[in-house]
């Protein structure tokens, strides 16, 4: 089945690199044999654990691994996505000790040999760095016993997945049959009922605006927004490193000791209090991204209890090398209703375009009416295209779709699309045809999308099976940390 996605190693990358990650580099053996933990459970295969301290565990040693920090080991996103690893894995291993699969000895080594750190402790006269090895197994947390097992594993979870690959999947004529259908074009002629069209006839009463308002309130809300000052140190090129953090400590120190004003820490380091007027939970306008207060985690802070309502300064945060910010709340400015008299104009347009619109959905309904009667008439329709999956002119979505779906059969045959907010059209389809040439490429790319989607359609299948054979039961669900440094 997976025989094409073998040799197309690319279409199962990000699928296997969340399914198997070799142990040596990563989680160690201890990921296969600490069931017995006694954390509190999340998940359990087969009546095995998964825990909240492993998740956390691996998740730090991930974030390590590919060189990020601590905060996003805290994220619960990248912690649900560590335990998915790890609940993959178990129903893996699962499957692999049920099949009572078998490392033979010479696939074991040639696999040690195609380890890069593995490979190069071999000297140059062909002998083995023992004394090198054991030192690189010791700084992986590993013993020769952990680190074989863990290799004979992963080996063996390579060949369970292997020997699923190697089923025949998406055959030639199945291709050949979907891809004829992407090629046949079909002609279309188009009719389009739009709301701009009509607005020309909808006058709304001053009665029907005043309704409209009271009844859509929400939609003439202006955002809660901020009055802020700040104050920013910046180190000087030329400023001592040592120097420079101790002001960096007294900075953060000051703003969250004296936390109802800015001014003893701006006039201890020498700082100008900035103002910034109107900034919303989007940020502050009118100024680059590089500037303090677009900082993400400012904007956080300055839209949260401690600033709002108790009236203190933001945690310092540093939004870039070099940069630290604080702020404060001055005024808060809550989200409140537009006076209708402020927003008339706009309570004037959405009527008239919601009126205009149904105008245009009726003559659209009036004119397909008469055209179920009367296919045959071309009147007022646009000139014909041709149009197929491969190449769909200006049809997309539900459009494209529908055409492509009525049986030649009922030619000519017309159907109706709706687009919500700015009318309908009508597509008349009258003659279908097959394509003189065809690109082979295109021919080879959409076999290959063929092959990636069995591959993965039956992939999950068998991971779905054996999930159920492990009786996976999910205990308790991921929370955020406690810290709140996480999502």
């Amino acid at each position: 089945m997976f025989d094409t996605v073998r040799k197309h190693q690319k279409i199962l990358q990000l699928v296997l690199m969340l399914f198997i990650v070799p142990s040596f580099v990563m989680f160690g053996i201890s990921s296969y044999s600490s069931f017995m933990d006694k954390e509190t459970d999340l998940v359990k295969v087969s009546g095995k654990p998964i825990t909240a301290q492993e998740v956390d565990n691996a998740a730090k040693r991930q974030a390590e691994r590919v060189g990020g920090n601590l905060q996003i080991a805290q994220s619960l996103q990248f912690r649900q996505a560590i335990l998915n690893e790890l609940l993959q894995q178990r129903i893996l291993g699962f499957a692999v000790q049920n099949l009572r699969l078998q490392v033979g000895k010479e696939a074991l080594i040639k696999s040690l040999q195609g380890i890069p750190q593995i490979r190069a402790l071999y000297r140059q006269d062909g002998s083995f760095d023992d004394v090198r090895f054991k030192q690189l197994l010791a700084s992986n947390g590993l013993n020769e016993e952990q680190f074989y097992a863990s290799q004979a594993f992963d080996l063996k979870i390579n060949q369970l997945v292997n020997s699923v690959a190697r089923t025949e999947i998406g055959t030639p004529k199945l291709s050949e049959v979907i891809s004829t259908l992407y090629e046949t074009e079909r002609q279309v002629q188009s009719l389009s009922f739009n709301a701009k069209d009509f607005l020309s006839k909808v006058n709304p009463t001053q009665e029907e605006l005043q309704t409209f308002y009271n009844a859509n309130s929400k939609l003439f809300e202006s955002p809660e927004y901020v009055d802020v000052e700040y104050i920013v140190l910046k180190a000087d090129p030329k400023e001592d490193a040592k120097v420079f953090s101790e002001k960096a400590d007294q900075f953060a120190n000051m703003t969250y000791d004296q936390s109802d004003s800015l001014k003893p820490a701006a006039d201890k380091l020498k700082l100008t209090v900035q103002t910034q007027k109107g900034m919303t939970r989007s940020g502050p306008t009118g100024v680059s991204k590089d500037h303090p207060l677009a900082n993400p985690k400012v904007v956080q802070s300055l839209f949260g209890d401690e600033a709002i309502k108790n009236k203190r300064n933001t945690e310092t945060v540093q939004t870039s090398p070099g940069v630290f910010v604080s702020a404060r709340v001055v005024t808060f400015h809550p989200a409140q209703i537009l006076p209708f008299k402020d927003v008339a104009s706009e309570v004037k347009r959405q009527v008239s375009q919601r009126a205009a619109e149904k105008l245009a959905v009726a003559a659209a309904a009036d004119k397909f009416s008469a055209l179920e009667k009367d296919p045959k008439n071309a009147a007022g329709f646009a000139t014909p295209v041709w149009a197929s999956r491969n190449k769909p002119s200006n049809l997309v979505g539900p459009a494209l779709d529908d055409v492509m779906s009525i049986s030649p059969d009922k030619f000519p045959a017309v159907v109706s699309v709706s687009n919500p907010g700015v009318g309908v059209t009508l597509y008349r389809v009258d003659q279908v045809r097959q394509p003189t040439s065809v690109d082979p490429k295109v021919h080879k790319a959409q076999a290959q999308q063929i092959q990636a989607l069995a591959a993965q359609s039956e992939f999950a299948g068998f991971m779905s099976y054996w999930r159920d054979a492990a009786s996976v039961k999910v205990i308790n669900p991921l929370k955020p940390l406690s810290t709140g440094s996480g999502s």
